[in-house]
Protein backbone atom coordinates (compact mmCIF):
# COMPACT_ATOMS: atom_id res chain seq x y z
CA UNK A 1 0.00 0.00 0.00
CA UNK A 2 1.29 3.43 -0.93
CA UNK A 3 2.04 5.97 1.79
CA UNK A 4 -0.40 8.86 2.12
CA UNK A 5 1.89 11.76 1.28
CA UNK A 6 -0.21 14.21 3.29
CA UNK A 7 0.45 12.17 6.42
CA UNK A 8 4.12 13.17 6.23
CA UNK A 9 5.49 16.11 8.17
CA UNK A 10 7.30 18.88 6.30
CA UNK A 11 10.62 17.54 7.57
CA UNK A 12 9.81 13.96 6.57
CA UNK A 13 8.87 15.09 3.07
CA UNK A 14 12.04 17.17 2.79
CA UNK A 15 14.20 14.23 3.90
CA UNK A 16 12.64 11.99 1.26
CA UNK A 17 13.15 14.53 -1.51
CA UNK A 18 16.77 15.20 -0.56
CA UNK A 19 17.31 11.44 -0.21
CA UNK A 20 16.46 10.89 -3.88
CA UNK A 21 18.94 13.60 -4.92
CA UNK A 22 16.34 16.28 -5.64
CA UNK A 23 16.86 19.87 -4.45
CA UNK A 24 15.21 20.61 -1.10
CA UNK A 25 13.00 23.36 -2.53
CA UNK A 26 11.02 20.68 -4.37
CA UNK A 27 9.55 19.61 -1.02
CA UNK A 28 8.13 23.10 -0.52
CA UNK A 29 6.68 23.06 -4.02
CA UNK A 30 4.99 19.73 -3.31
CA UNK A 31 3.58 21.08 -0.03
CA UNK A 32 2.17 24.10 -1.85
CA UNK A 33 0.38 21.81 -4.29
CA UNK A 34 -1.00 19.66 -1.48
CA UNK A 35 -2.14 22.37 0.93
CA UNK A 36 -2.43 25.74 -0.86
CA UNK A 37 -3.81 24.37 -4.12
CA UNK A 38 -5.41 21.20 -2.71
CA UNK A 39 -4.14 19.11 -5.65
CA UNK A 40 -5.67 15.65 -5.99
CA UNK A 41 -3.13 14.28 -8.46
CA UNK A 42 0.64 14.37 -8.84
CA UNK A 43 0.06 15.07 -12.54
CA UNK A 44 -1.31 18.48 -11.53
CA UNK A 45 2.08 19.48 -10.09
CA UNK A 46 3.28 20.96 -13.33
CA UNK A 47 6.31 22.84 -11.95
CA UNK A 48 7.91 19.54 -10.89
CA UNK A 49 10.11 17.52 -13.25
CA UNK A 50 8.23 14.69 -14.92
CA UNK A 51 10.61 12.16 -13.37
CA UNK A 52 9.80 13.44 -9.86
CA UNK A 53 6.07 13.33 -10.55
CA UNK A 54 6.46 9.73 -11.68
CA UNK A 55 8.41 8.88 -8.52
CA UNK A 56 5.67 10.40 -6.37
CA UNK A 57 2.99 8.55 -8.31
CA UNK A 58 4.79 5.22 -7.90
CA UNK A 59 5.44 5.56 -4.18
CA UNK A 60 2.75 7.77 -2.66
CA UNK A 61 -0.99 8.40 -2.69
CA UNK A 62 -3.13 11.48 -2.13
CA UNK A 63 -6.06 9.99 -0.22
CA UNK A 64 -8.42 12.87 -0.90
CA UNK A 65 -12.10 12.63 -0.08
CA UNK A 66 -14.77 12.50 -2.75
CA UNK A 67 -18.30 13.84 -2.76
CA UNK A 68 -20.63 10.84 -2.59
CA UNK A 69 -23.85 12.85 -2.51
CA UNK A 70 -25.20 16.32 -1.85
CA UNK A 71 -28.59 17.70 -0.86
CA UNK A 72 -29.88 21.26 -1.10
CA UNK A 73 -32.25 22.68 1.48
CA UNK A 74 -35.00 25.20 0.77
CA UNK A 75 -33.10 27.68 2.98
CA UNK A 76 -29.88 27.39 0.95
CA UNK A 77 -28.09 24.95 3.26
CA UNK A 78 -26.14 22.25 1.41
CA UNK A 79 -25.32 18.88 2.98
CA UNK A 80 -22.49 16.79 1.58
CA UNK A 81 -21.66 13.14 2.02
CA UNK A 82 -17.89 12.73 1.84
CA UNK A 83 -16.54 9.35 0.81
CA UNK A 84 -13.18 8.55 2.40
CA UNK A 85 -10.45 6.47 0.78
CA UNK A 86 -11.63 3.36 2.68
CA UNK A 87 -15.26 3.99 1.59
CA UNK A 88 -16.54 5.24 4.94
CA UNK A 89 -18.91 8.19 4.66
CA UNK A 90 -19.02 11.33 6.81
CA UNK A 91 -21.20 14.38 6.36
CA UNK A 92 -20.43 18.09 6.23
CA UNK A 93 -22.65 21.11 5.77
CA UNK A 94 -22.47 24.54 4.14
CA UNK A 95 -24.63 26.95 6.13
CA UNK A 96 -25.32 30.34 4.49
CA UNK A 97 -26.87 32.65 7.08
CA UNK A 98 -26.72 36.28 8.21
CA UNK A 99 -24.07 37.20 5.65
CA UNK A 100 -21.79 34.37 6.76
CA UNK A 101 -20.71 31.21 4.97
CA UNK A 102 -20.11 28.54 7.61
CA UNK A 103 -18.64 25.08 7.05
CA UNK A 104 -19.66 22.44 9.58
CA UNK A 105 -17.16 19.57 9.38
CA UNK A 106 -16.87 16.09 10.88
CA UNK A 107 -13.92 14.72 12.85
CA UNK A 108 -14.83 11.04 13.28
CA UNK A 109 -16.67 8.29 11.41
CA UNK A 110 -19.55 7.86 13.83
CA UNK A 111 -19.23 8.74 17.51
CA UNK A 112 -18.61 6.92 20.78
CA UNK A 113 -20.36 9.33 23.15
CA UNK A 114 -23.99 8.35 22.44
CA UNK A 115 -25.61 11.63 23.52
CA UNK A 116 -29.33 10.93 23.77
CA UNK A 117 -30.43 13.76 21.46
CA UNK A 118 -27.92 13.35 18.62
CA UNK A 119 -28.43 11.20 15.51
CA UNK A 120 -24.69 10.63 15.13
CA UNK A 121 -24.65 9.19 18.66
CA UNK A 122 -26.64 6.22 17.39
CA UNK A 123 -23.83 5.34 14.98
CA UNK A 124 -20.85 3.26 16.14
CA UNK A 125 -17.48 5.00 15.98
CA UNK A 126 -15.50 3.40 13.17
CA UNK A 127 -12.35 5.54 13.20
CA UNK A 128 -10.89 9.01 13.53
CA UNK A 129 -10.51 11.21 10.48
CA UNK A 130 -7.01 12.15 9.40
CA UNK A 131 -6.10 15.84 9.38
CA UNK A 132 -6.11 15.91 5.57
CA UNK A 133 -9.62 14.41 5.47
CA UNK A 134 -10.90 17.23 7.66
CA UNK A 135 -8.98 19.73 5.51
CA UNK A 136 -10.60 18.32 2.35
CA UNK A 137 -14.08 18.91 3.75
CA UNK A 138 -13.25 22.59 4.19
CA UNK A 139 -11.85 22.84 0.65
CA UNK A 140 -14.95 21.28 -0.93
CA UNK A 141 -17.39 23.32 1.15
CA UNK A 142 -15.51 26.51 0.30
CA UNK A 143 -15.77 25.63 -3.41
CA UNK A 144 -19.53 25.21 -3.01
CA UNK A 145 -19.84 28.58 -1.26
CA UNK A 146 -18.01 30.25 -4.13
CA UNK A 147 -20.05 28.38 -6.76
CA UNK A 148 -23.51 28.93 -5.32
CA UNK A 149 -23.15 32.20 -3.40
CA UNK A 150 -20.04 33.83 -4.88
CA UNK A 151 -18.67 34.15 -1.35
CA UNK A 152 -15.80 32.35 0.39
CA UNK A 153 -16.13 30.65 3.75
CA UNK A 154 -16.18 33.03 6.70
CA UNK A 155 -16.40 30.46 9.51
CA UNK A 156 -15.57 26.82 10.21
CA UNK A 157 -17.18 24.86 13.03
CA UNK A 158 -16.10 21.39 14.14
CA UNK A 159 -19.64 20.41 15.03
CA UNK A 160 -20.33 17.61 12.58
CA UNK A 161 -20.02 13.90 13.23
CA UNK A 162 -17.81 12.79 16.12
CA UNK A 163 -16.18 14.27 19.23
CA UNK A 164 -13.24 16.46 18.14
CA UNK A 165 -11.38 16.15 21.43
CA UNK A 166 -11.24 12.37 21.03
CA UNK A 167 -9.36 12.99 17.78
CA UNK A 168 -7.22 15.73 19.25
CA UNK A 169 -4.01 15.40 17.23
CA UNK A 170 -5.69 15.31 13.83
CA UNK A 171 -8.15 18.07 14.67
CA UNK A 172 -5.42 20.45 15.81
CA UNK A 173 -3.23 19.52 12.84
CA UNK A 174 -6.11 20.20 10.45
CA UNK A 175 -6.51 23.71 11.88
CA UNK A 176 -2.82 24.28 11.22
CA UNK A 177 -3.27 23.40 7.54
CA UNK A 178 -6.35 25.60 7.32
CA UNK A 179 -4.72 28.60 9.02
CA UNK A 180 -1.13 28.35 7.82
CA UNK A 181 0.16 30.70 5.08
CA UNK A 182 1.35 27.46 3.46
CA UNK A 183 -2.27 26.22 3.56
CA UNK A 184 -5.60 28.06 3.23
CA UNK A 185 -4.41 31.02 5.36
CA UNK A 186 -7.70 31.48 7.24
CA UNK A 187 -7.73 33.20 10.60
CA UNK A 188 -8.00 30.89 13.64
CA UNK A 189 -10.54 33.38 14.99
CA UNK A 190 -12.88 32.05 12.32
CA UNK A 191 -12.65 28.48 13.62
CA UNK A 192 -14.67 27.02 16.51
CA UNK A 193 -14.03 23.54 17.85
CA UNK A 194 -16.87 22.06 19.89
CA UNK A 195 -16.58 19.44 22.61
CA UNK A 196 -19.12 17.53 24.68
CA UNK A 197 -16.73 18.06 27.60
CA UNK A 198 -13.45 16.14 27.69
CA UNK A 199 -11.84 18.00 30.57
CA UNK A 200 -8.24 16.81 30.17
CA UNK A 201 -8.27 17.79 26.49
CA UNK A 202 -9.64 21.25 27.29
CA UNK A 203 -6.56 21.66 29.47
CA UNK A 204 -4.36 20.39 26.66
CA UNK A 205 -5.82 23.03 24.33
CA UNK A 206 -4.55 25.59 26.82
CA UNK A 207 -1.14 23.95 27.24
CA UNK A 208 -0.71 23.81 23.46
CA UNK A 209 -1.70 27.48 23.17
CA UNK A 210 -4.23 26.79 20.44
CA UNK A 211 -5.63 29.88 18.77
CA UNK A 212 -9.07 28.78 17.61
CA UNK A 213 -12.29 29.24 19.59
CA UNK A 214 -13.74 26.65 21.97
CA UNK A 215 -17.39 25.74 22.41
CA UNK A 216 -18.75 23.44 25.11
CA UNK A 217 -21.93 21.46 24.47
CA UNK A 218 -23.50 22.02 27.87
CA UNK A 219 -27.29 21.53 27.47
CA UNK A 220 -27.86 21.33 31.23
CA UNK A 221 -26.17 23.11 34.11
CA UNK A 222 -26.73 20.46 36.74
CA UNK A 223 -25.22 16.99 36.83
CA UNK A 224 -28.47 15.09 37.30
CA UNK A 225 -30.01 16.37 34.08
CA UNK A 226 -26.77 16.34 32.11
CA UNK A 227 -26.17 12.72 33.10
CA UNK A 228 -29.56 11.80 31.62
CA UNK A 229 -28.72 13.06 28.13
CA UNK A 230 -24.90 13.01 27.98
CA UNK A 231 -23.12 9.92 29.31
CA UNK A 232 -19.79 11.75 29.15
CA UNK A 233 -20.91 13.76 32.19
CA UNK A 234 -20.51 10.69 34.40
CA UNK A 235 -16.73 10.92 33.99
CA UNK A 236 -16.52 14.66 33.25
CA UNK A 237 -18.90 16.24 35.73
CA UNK A 238 -19.64 19.95 35.88
CA UNK A 239 -17.20 20.38 38.76
CA UNK A 240 -14.46 18.75 36.69
CA UNK A 241 -15.37 20.85 33.65
CA UNK A 242 -15.38 24.06 35.70
CA UNK A 243 -11.81 23.41 36.82
CA UNK A 244 -10.72 22.65 33.24
CA UNK A 245 -12.42 25.78 31.90
CA UNK A 246 -10.78 27.95 34.55
CA UNK A 247 -7.41 26.46 33.61
CA UNK A 248 -8.14 27.15 29.94
CA UNK A 249 -9.13 30.77 30.54
CA UNK A 250 -6.24 31.43 32.91
CA UNK A 251 -3.78 30.34 30.21
CA UNK A 252 -5.41 31.74 27.06
CA UNK A 253 -7.68 34.58 28.30
CA UNK A 254 -10.26 33.55 25.71
CA UNK A 255 -14.03 33.41 26.13
CA UNK A 256 -15.80 30.08 25.73
CA UNK A 257 -19.18 29.57 24.09
CA UNK A 258 -21.72 27.36 25.84
CA UNK A 259 -24.09 25.54 23.52
CA UNK A 260 -27.46 24.87 25.08
CA UNK A 261 -30.23 23.03 23.25
CA UNK A 262 -33.51 24.07 24.87
CA UNK A 263 -35.74 21.00 25.32
CA UNK A 264 -39.44 21.18 26.12
CA UNK A 265 -40.11 20.59 29.84
CA UNK A 266 -36.60 19.31 30.46
CA UNK A 267 -34.15 22.23 30.67
CA UNK A 268 -36.28 25.22 29.67
CA UNK A 269 -37.55 26.56 33.02
CA UNK A 270 -36.43 29.71 34.79
CA UNK A 271 -34.83 27.47 37.42
CA UNK A 272 -32.74 25.93 34.61
CA UNK A 273 -31.85 29.41 33.40
CA UNK A 274 -30.73 30.31 36.92
CA UNK A 275 -28.42 27.28 37.02
CA UNK A 276 -27.00 28.19 33.62
CA UNK A 277 -26.44 31.81 34.71
CA UNK A 278 -24.57 30.52 37.75
CA UNK A 279 -22.36 28.32 35.56
CA UNK A 280 -21.65 31.32 33.34
CA UNK A 281 -19.86 32.95 36.27
CA UNK A 282 -17.03 30.38 36.03
CA UNK A 283 -15.20 32.24 33.23
CA UNK A 284 -16.12 34.94 30.69
CA UNK A 285 -18.45 33.33 28.16
CA UNK A 286 -21.35 33.67 25.81
CA UNK A 287 -24.33 31.37 25.30
CA UNK A 288 -25.85 29.97 22.13
CA UNK A 289 -29.42 28.80 22.67
CA UNK A 290 -30.12 26.16 20.03
CA UNK A 291 -33.39 24.91 18.62
CA UNK A 292 -33.75 21.15 18.86
CA UNK A 293 -34.10 19.25 15.61
CA UNK A 294 -36.13 16.07 15.81
CA UNK A 295 -34.25 12.78 15.57
CA UNK A 296 -36.01 9.48 14.92
CA UNK A 297 -36.41 7.47 18.12
CA UNK A 298 -35.78 10.44 20.45
CA UNK A 299 -38.61 11.62 22.70
CA UNK A 300 -37.06 15.01 23.47
CA UNK A 301 -38.72 17.92 21.66
CA UNK A 302 -38.02 21.58 21.05
CA UNK A 303 -39.27 24.09 23.61
CA UNK A 304 -41.99 26.61 22.81
CA UNK A 305 -41.21 30.10 21.55
CA UNK A 306 -42.57 31.77 24.69
CA UNK A 307 -40.42 29.62 26.99
CA UNK A 308 -37.36 30.20 24.80
CA UNK A 309 -38.01 33.93 24.91
CA UNK A 310 -38.35 33.95 28.71
CA UNK A 311 -35.19 31.86 29.05
CA UNK A 312 -33.24 34.26 26.83
CA UNK A 313 -34.51 37.37 28.59
CA UNK A 314 -33.59 35.97 32.01
CA UNK A 315 -29.98 35.34 30.92
CA UNK A 316 -29.67 38.74 29.27
CA UNK A 317 -30.97 40.40 32.43
CA UNK A 318 -28.01 38.78 34.20
CA UNK A 319 -25.62 40.46 31.74
CA UNK A 320 -24.93 37.31 29.70
CA UNK A 321 -24.44 37.58 25.94
CA UNK A 322 -27.02 35.28 24.33
CA UNK A 323 -27.65 34.30 20.72
CA UNK A 324 -30.53 32.13 19.56
CA UNK A 325 -29.34 29.80 16.81
CA UNK A 326 -32.19 29.02 14.45
CA UNK A 327 -32.11 25.67 12.68
CA UNK A 328 -30.92 25.50 9.10
CA UNK A 329 -31.32 22.59 6.72
CA UNK A 330 -33.92 20.67 8.74
CA UNK A 331 -35.71 19.51 5.58
CA UNK A 332 -32.59 17.57 4.50
CA UNK A 333 -31.54 16.40 7.99
CA UNK A 334 -28.59 18.78 7.94
CA UNK A 335 -29.40 20.72 11.10
CA UNK A 336 -27.59 20.45 14.42
CA UNK A 337 -27.64 16.87 15.73
CA UNK A 338 -29.17 15.36 12.59
CA UNK A 339 -26.09 14.04 10.72
CA UNK A 340 -26.53 10.29 10.44
CA UNK A 341 -25.54 9.18 6.91
CA UNK A 342 -29.10 8.37 5.87
CA UNK A 343 -28.01 8.49 2.24
CA UNK A 344 -24.90 6.38 2.69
Amino acid sequence: MKTDIRALSSQELRDIIVGIKQPAFRAKQISQWLWQKAAHSFDDMTNLPKSLRQYLHDNFAINHVRIAHQQHSNDGTIKLGFQLHDNHIVEGVLIPADGRMTACVSSQVGCSLACKFCATGFLPRKRNLNADEIFDQVVFINQLALKHFQLPLTNIVYMGMGEPMLNYKNVVQSTHYICSPEGLHMSPKRITVSTAGIAKMIKKLADDETRFNLALSLHAANDEKRNQIMAINNSNSLVVLKEALQYYYQKLKRKVTYEYIVFQNFNDSIADAQELAQFCKVIPCKVNLIEYNNVLGVTLTNTSEDKLDRFQRYLEAKGITVTVRRSRGKDIDAACGQLANKNA
